[in-house]
């Protein structure tokens, strides 16, 4: 695991980050105990954020990175890069992860397994970044799921509530009060609860989420 930092691509191309925790029981996945267990939830945000860097490897980035809270395992496949997180709340680290890039960089969690690389074509598109600023993805329970700006700057993100219900209407009018030109992405659902993960598991049936989540209920009902 190296601690360097995600410096600039190719001229003109995009960085790809995706902020993510080392899946280990008791540290990930929380609000899925109950009904299933710390082990459970912790394999089940494996998939995740296996199925999630499936599709980053699809994508045409100039650079991979996962910005890793913990350790790599083998969730990792080769072609990510990896580089630690920083301390402090999320909105502090997210902004670290901005501020380690150069150029364009689109920023992606590991809740949302159920990705495709059509849901993020718009924002890597050789004219994605013509007259737009930022992509923004909203998810469903109000919060992001995405986050791209032409420019990073930290200070577009440090000071957002982070985790709440409000977390993605501040930080979509912190874009636009900054006048930022913004682009919306898809809405998706992220997988926070029992209900989320049953959601997911229908949008992405073939996905490692998906069958995680099949093992998981069929071992509860032995």
């Amino acid at each position: 695991m190296s601690a360097g930092t995600p410096g600039p691509g190719p001229a003109g191309a995009t960085t790809l980050l995706v902020i993510a925790k080392e899946p280990l029981p008791g540290r990930v996945k929380t609000r899925l105990t109950p009904p299933f267990s710390p082990a459970e939830a912790a394999r089940l945000a494996e998939a995740a954020l296996a199925d999630t860097l499936h599709t980053v490897l699809a994508l045409p980035a100039a650079r991979r990175v996962v910005v890793l809270a913990g350790a790599p395992g083998p969730w990792l496949p080769p072609g990510i890069e990896v580089v630690e997180q920083g301390p402090g709340g999320l909105d502090e680290r997210l902004a670290a992860a901005f501020g380690a890039c150069t150029g364009p960089t689109l920023l992606i969690g590991m809740d949302t397994p159920q990705i495709t690389a059509a849901d993020l074509a718009p924002a890597l598109a050789p004219g994605a970044w013509d007259g737009c600023d930022a992509w923004f993805g909203p998810a469903e329970d109000g919060g992001f799921w995405a986050l791209g700006l032409a420019e990073p700057d930290p200070g577009l993100l440090l000071g957002v509530p982070m985790s709440v219900p409000e977390t993605g209407a501040v930080q979509r009018r912190r874009l636009v009060d900054a006048g930022l030109t913004v682009r919306d992405l898809p809405r998706l659902r992220d997988v926070d609860t029992a209900a989320d993960a049953a959601e997911v598991a229908v949008l992405a049936p073939d996905g490692r989420f998906a069958a995680e989540l099949a093992r998981t209920r069929r071992t509860a009902v032995r």
